[in-house]
């Protein structure tokens, strides 16, 4: 791992559960087509793996 992922909102979170909305937000993506760089380890694996269907993973 230890490299870095490029997650992208790619969904809107309005008709998610308010778990998915937390997790979507603790991310740090607020808006669509919003793009963040976090770090490759396994609590932000999980966090993506929650909220697989409204994001867009990367490696970089």
């Amino acid at each position: 791992m230890a490299g870095k992922l490029k997650i992208t909102l790619v969904k809107s979170p309005i008709g998610a559960t308010p778990a998915n909305r937390k997790t979507v937000e603790a991310l740090g993506l607020r808006k669509v087509n919003k793009t963040v760089e976090m770090p490759d380890n396994d609590a932000v694996r999980g966090m993506v793996q929650k909220v697989r269907h409204l994001v867009k993973v990367e490696e970089m």
